[in-house]
């Protein structure tokens, strides 16, 4: 089974909000999912908030994360450094 990490998208017209989830590849963008890993507001860009011992975890397993969550995933690490 071939899986995916990436955006869930959530909230209203004009203001989205996004979960980050582990996916089959064959599910549609908002559809089911296998878990949730955290989540991110583009309109406020200090809401963002992603587990990485779980996200490793399933990068490990040989989930793939999209581009979008591969660099949130970055920014995450560099604050946790700080």
């Amino acid at each position: 089974m071939a899986v995916n990490i990436h955006l869930r998208r959530e909230g209203r017209r004009n203001s989205p909000f996004y979960r980050i989830v582990v996916a089959d590849i064959r599910s549609p963008r908002d559809g089911r999912f296998i878990e949730q890993l955290g989540y991110y507001n583009p309109l406020n860009k200090k809401e963002l908030k992603i587990d990485l011992e779980k996200a490793d975890e399933w990068i490990t397993k040989g989930a793939k994360p999209s581009n979008t969550v591969a660099k949130l995933m970055e920014i995450v690490r560099k604050k946790k450094d700080e």
